[in-house]
């Protein structure tokens, strides 16, 4: 099993990224798929996640109307895209996946890590 997160990296307040995550070693659609996050210090925190074919999502409020999160089942990929980015969004992000979960469900202890993908947000 195999999650590849990409598209970290360092941006200005304000601005927006992509990350993507590409998977294999294990059926993508029968699994939720998420993003959490752990900032230097503090606890991993869970910021987004989706169900096993995109028709339902969960967003913390933390994060709810600037990140979105997509998958495309086809190419064993899924998204985050992070809008109006705040230094306080500064933290490495991990994908995971988990087995039959809901999109909420989704993070709680997941099945699958990514080894994450760092992004800075300067002021």
């Amino acid at each position: 099993v195999e999650l590849v997160e990409s598209g970290g990296g360092l941006v200005q307040a304000g601005d927006s990224l992509r990350l993507s995550c590409v998977a294999a070693g294990f059926v993508f659609s029968e699994h939720a798929l998420g993003w959490f996050r752990q900032a230097p210090g503090k606890e991993r925190e869970f910021v987004a996640g989706v169900s096993w074919n995109g028709d339902s999502t969960y967003y913390p409020d933390s994060v709810k109307g600037r990140f979105t999160i997509s998958r495309d089942n086809a190419k064993n990929t899924v998204y985050l895209r992070m809008h109006n980015l705040k230094p306080e969004d500064t933290a490495d992000y991990y994908c995971a996946a988990k087995a039959g979960a809901t999109a909420q469900v989704m993070g709680h202890l997941p099945d699958y890590w990514g080894r994450g993908t760092e992004v800075t947000v300067s002021s």
